[in-house]
């Protein structure tokens, strides 16, 4: 009878006693994971890195403007008729009076002929009513009814010798024409474009600044100009500015000339317009991507020597007594990778105010400090307090670009 009970019994502690290891086991497992992820430590990260120091800063004020010719028109007729002739070719460099077109005037060049020959008899018949007049014998009036006659025949020729001219097109001033629009036998009717003239030798641009940067803006100013698909720039100087403001978008307008010696610069190309404003010294600047813009501010981040704690190991071995320690042998070469250990920092998040920008430079205004080691790249993989190594290999705050001297 008691052994009909001894079994169930013994059976029913080995599942408590299995349960209650199982559950152990799974608590023990789970805390020595939690403990072993406290304290892992993270691999450090490579950054790219600048260094805090105060500078000169030369501010700009950033414009877009489009390009133009100093000089720039498109040739139109003045009267129809006939091409007869077009003595140019496409981007040919024409001097000023230049033929570019000639219309057919042979039915002019007919009418000044009989003209001249009509004005020649009104000479003589004016020429011979005087003679008459001296004598006596012809009246005054018949002296003016020939005056008349002849100065209205002269204006005649002088009417048919501008509409002579007009036929022929030329050049205003030295430049470039374009590709001709008109072709040989077209009839043209008045204001027919003919080509295209632009005086490429000097440039023109023209953009716009914000009001509040117009007491900054004068005439003779200096500017540098860059085109999007080149990192060639120009110098320019100001030549106008407009003294009205758009009240639409108060906006001022103002106009530059540039040297286009080398012949890139093209009517029509977008440019990017820095004006030039004076050196301002002890200025703390960074390059932009070393700023990181969140809804709470704008922040960087800077390095700052990692503090190492010191391993119980080592602390117990430099407790030891000086002669315990093993003299190291001198024949042994030491190690240099051992000898030269990767210096670790940890990072810090610092909120600042940054100012005015000009290229790829951000005034920092409050919140750095010189010698302060800021990182530059990189920073969407970083957090507060983890660990980092220097690796200037490759950055940006380097390059000639962002105007900032090589680390």
């Amino acid at each position: 009878m008691i052994k009909r009970y001894i079994l169930p019994v013994i059976i029913l502690l080995l599942v408590v006693v299995l349960g209650g290891g199982l559950v152990w086991f799974n608590y023990f497992k789970e805390g020595m994971i939690k403990q072993f992820f406290a304290t892992m430590q993270q691999p450090a990260q490579a950054v790219s890195t600048y260094k805090v120091e105060p500078s000169v800063w030369t501010p700009n004020i950033e414009a877009i403007g489009s390009v133009s010719a100093i000089q720039g028109v498109s040739l139109a007729v003045e009267v129809a008729g006939i091409v007869k002739e077009i003595p140019f070719t496409a981007n040919q460099v024409v001097e000023q009076g230049a033929s570019l077109l000639q219309l057919d005037d042979a039915i002019e060049k007919a009418d000044i002929v009989a003209a001249k020959a009509q004005d020649v008899l009104n000479d003589q018949t004016l020429a011979r009513a005087r003679t008459l007049n001296t004598r006596g014998v012809g009246a005054e009036s018949n002296v003016d009814t020939a005056q008349a006659a002849s100065l209205a025949k002269k204006a005649e020729i002088a009417k048919l010798q501008a509409v002579m001219e007009q036929k022929l097109l030329k050049a205003p001033f030295r430049g470039t024409v374009g590709i001709p629009q008109i072709e040989q036998g077209q009839y043209l009717k008045p204001g027919d474009v003919v080509v295209s003239l632009q005086d490429l030798a000097t440039m023109r641009v023209d953009f716009t600044v914000n009001e509040q940067n117009l007491n900054q803006v004068h005439i003779g100013q200096q500017i540098k100009m860059s085109l999007s698909d080149t990192n060639q720039s120009y110098n320019g100087e100001i030549t106008a500015v407009e003294p009205r403001i758009d009240p639409a978008t108060r906006l001022v307008s103002v106009r530059a000339k540039v040297d286009n010696s080398d012949g890139k610069l093209r009517p029509g190309q977008f440019a990017q317009v820095y004006v030039t404003l004076p050196k301002e010294d002890a200025v703390f600047t960074l390059p932009q991507t070393a700023l990181v813009s969140s809804l709470y501010g704008d922040y960087i981040f800077v390095l700052r020597p990692e503090v190492k704690k010191e391993e119980p190991a080592k602390a117990a071995d430099a407790a030891k007594p000086a002669d315990a320690a093993k003299p190291a042998d001198a024949t042994k070469p030491a190690d240099p990778a051992a000898a030269k250990k990767e210096e670790r920092f940890v990072l810090a998040q610092v909120f600042v105010t940054p100012g005015r920008r000009s290229g790829l430079l951000v005034e920092i205004t409050k919140g750095i400090k010189a010698g302060d080691i800021v990182v530059t790249a990189g920073q969407n993989r970083l957090n507060a307090g983890g660990a980092v190594t220097i690796a200037n290999a490759v950055n940006p705050a380097n390059t000639t670009d962002a105007g900032l001297p090589t680390k």
